[in-house]
């Protein structure tokens, strides 16, 4: 992975950096935390601008978030309600659930996007409730922008300061991660555990 990420910034420069920030939102296991700090470690080298570098990974970053919104547009509020109905113990909620989920979305839907954008392992799934509440497109991208913005800044400033010790950043921030999608899946498999315990006990 780390020879890919550094063939392509190698190669394309900034639009090395946007295309993996493209690919880092669509398919994850590409990290930003080795793209962005390898980016800034090039520009503080001399061979990349730095504001290049800036601009091409928050623009990547809004790029790639935009297929994962309009998938949940495509899905859409009317679909997911079917599918809780039909599915719900898989998905862990019911017709109810996805109502009381996007009228939260609805009133914190603008906080959670420009913060989730700063968040491992949540930066790609917050988009998806975007779409599904049907967030106007320009306050995503607006809100997508400043949050990613802020994450691109971090890990791009952290890979020019510390030059050749830039891959530190990723030692740090994959433990944190790790436990972030650990507490994803573990939240999903005790809804899981807790619906079934609940229709098995439903249907004594």
């Amino acid at each position: 992975m780390f020879d890919l990420i550094s063939g392509w910034i190698a190669t394309g420069g900034p639009w090395g950096v946007f295309a993996l920030m493209v690919l880092e939102n669509i398919f994850p296991p590409i990290p930003s935390e080795l793209v962005m700090p390898l980016a800034g470690f090039q520009a503080a080298e001399g061979t990349l601008s730095l504001l290049a570098v800036l601009l091409a990974g928050i623009a990547g970053s809004v790029a790639g978030a935009l297929p994962w919104f309009y998938a949940g547009r495509l899905v859409g509020r009317a679909q997911l309600r079917r599918l809780a109905e039909r599915h719900g113990v898989w998905l862990t909620m019911e017709a109810g659930d996805v109502d009381a989920t996007i009228a939260w979305f609805d009133r914190h839907g603008g906080k959670a996007v420009f913060l989730g954008r700063m968040v491992p392992g949540v930066r790609t799934l917050i988009s998806v409730p975007a779409g599904l509440a049907d967030m106007a497109l320009i306050r995503f991208l607006i809100l997508t922008a400043l949050g990613s913005a802020v994450w691109v800044s971090l890990l791009t400033a952290a890979g020019y300061l510390l030059r050749s010790q830039y891959e530190r950043i990723g030692a740090w921030l994959d433990p944190v991660t790790t436990a972030i999608v650990i507490g994803i899946v573990g939240l999903y498999l005790f809804r899981l555990i807790r619906m079934l315990l609940r229709r098995r006990t439903g249907s004594r």
